[in-house]
């Protein structure tokens, strides 16, 4: 039997996809589960295609080319860590784990350094796309030794999504890097969805837009061309205009209806947002879209709170096409202003834990495959090319006159939205991140003659060096 070119161990759909995907480009792969029967249908719908369903680890290991390239695709958390223990024992020095799923990127530091004291190499894999992406073209962020991303690089190239013809995989950097830079993507994919779904709400509760009127809304703006400046055209908008058009089989209502609004989260999003305090990022956005679908868990007191405490009900009496279109530069905007602060993180994450992040390079990989792939990552692609110093996306000349062009509309869409009773916390926070970014001075001082009044923290002046202490208020032992 020839041998594999690369394991991947975990069968649920991801790893299946993924492996198809492998076998699809030229590559024999192994798989193997410790549920036999997902071994065993494995084995039955594509056992043809050039991948081999192992039903037991020692088989699995046999089969694999030397040095063994194992990709693991099963949960993060203790998952990754049962598969490690029962590989590591049998696997050869110069070996390589790959872990494909969305891991912590501390996890992934300690698994590395683990694994290298004993000869093996470890690479902590971002993977995006979903299962579509994983059978068709994901992209692909790895992190590890240089010397073990050579061990895979072809066969990641070959699987990874192609936009121009190149590859939407690229090293990221040592350690845990590949890891926390698909933290921050899931992060600017949280802040996304919710700015496009309050942008819904708005439309829906504020104008009364019908499903399929939405539907129209948002295929018109998908399909702006990418070129445009300002272009909303993004995997999340044409999908979200997809879901407009679905109507339910059982009720004939449009299924959007009928789903229960309390939105579920895996974690990555809440990472971005720890990891940003802990390092002194602003991510409002992005910690607003957190706290959202947390407040949309509370379902039951949502609802009793609802006849209890009373708001405005929302009315709109003006120009439709106008807000409409007003609606699309705020959502512009705001989307910019999510990707502004996860790249500020990295930039912040790359000086502190020694990643050395090219910023071109990730958002030129993200402009395919991945769930936040949007027609603005070449320009943010171009800017990062052009500066790689550059501190903010919105300082950047070609942002920086596309935000200025739009911060009316955003601030319509958030004083309309307000004053009827929308809530609309990633949008307001979008503003006010844009609002706090460009304002020279502000009301700081204050909170630290405060912090110095009570805890006699000091306080720097603004007409000399030094720290400052006031004493507040008499003393009297």
């Amino acid at each position: 039997m020839d041998r594999a070119d690369i394991g991947i161990v975990g069968l649920g759909v991801m790893g299946q996809m993924l492996a198809l995907n492998m076998a699809r480009n030229g590559y024999r792969v192994a798989g193997y589960d410790v549920n036999a029967d997902k071994v065993a249908q494995f084995n039955q719908n594509y056992g043809e295609r050039n991948v081999i369903g192992c039903a037991n680890q020692d088989a699995f290991i046999e089969v694999l080319q030397i040095p063994r390239r194992i990709m693991m695709m099963v949960p993060a958390g203790q998952a990754v860590d049962a598969v490690i223990a029962s590989l590591k024992d049998v696997l050869e020095k110069g070996d390589l784990l790959i872990d494909g799923g969305n891991s912590h990127f501390s996890d992934t530091e300690r698994r590395a350094q683990m694994l290298a004291d004993i000869g093996l190499h470890f690479i902590g894999t971002g993977v995006s796309g979903g299962e579509y992406g994983a059978l068709w073209g994901p992209s692909i962020m790895p992190g590890g030794p240089q010397e073990a991303w050579h061990l895979v690089k072809p066969i990641f190239e070959a699987v990874a999504a192609k936009v121009n013809d190149e590859p939407c995989v690229t090293y990221i950097g040592p350690g845990g890097a590949g890891h926390y830079v698909k933290m921050v993507h899931n992060g600017i994919e949280y802040a996304v969805m919710q700015l496009i779904a309050e942008a819904y709400d708005v439309l829906s509760r504020g104008l009364g837009l019908s499903p399929a009127q939405l539907h129209e809304v948002f295929d018109t703006w998908n399909e702006s061309a990418a070129e445009d400046e300002g272009s909303l055209a993004s995997y999340l908008v044409e999908i979200t205009a997809d879901i407009f058009a679905k109507v339910d089989d059982e009720t004939g209502k449009p299924l959007v209806a009928v789903i229960l609004d309390e939105a579920k989260q895996k974690g990555t999003g809440k990472w971005t947002s720890q990891d940003a305090l802990d390092l002194g990022g602003a991510t409002p956005t992005i910690n607003a879209a957190v706290e959202a679908r947390i407040i949309s868990a509370y379902k039951e007191e949502r609802v009793k709170a609802s006849e209890v405490l009373a708001g405005p009900t929302p009315a709109y009496d003006g120009d439709r096409p106008l807000f409409i279109e007003a609606m699309r530069d705020a959502l512009f905007m705001a989307n910019l202003c999510a990707y502004a602060q996860g790249f500020a993180l990295l930039r912040l994450a790359s000086a502190e834990y020694g990643y050395d992040l090219d910023y071109s390079e990730i958002a030129k990989i993200w402009r395919g495959g991945c769930i936040i792939r949007a027609a603005i990552l070449e320009d943010i692609h171009a800017a990062f090319a052009a500066d790689p110093d550059l501190t903010n996306l919105l300082l950047d000349e070609t942002f920086s006159a596309m935000v200025m062009a739009r911060q009316g509309a955003l601030r319509r869409v958030v004083g309309y939205a307000t004053a009827n009773g929308i809530p609309v916390p990633a949008l307001s926070s979008a503003l006010a991140y844009f609002d706090g970014y460009r304002s020279a001075r502000l009301p700081a001082n204050l909170t630290q003659a405060q912090r110095d009044y009570f805890g006699a923290h000091t306080y720097r002046r603004i007409d000399r060096e030094g720290s400052f202490h006031t004493g507040w208020q008499e003393l009297e032992a």
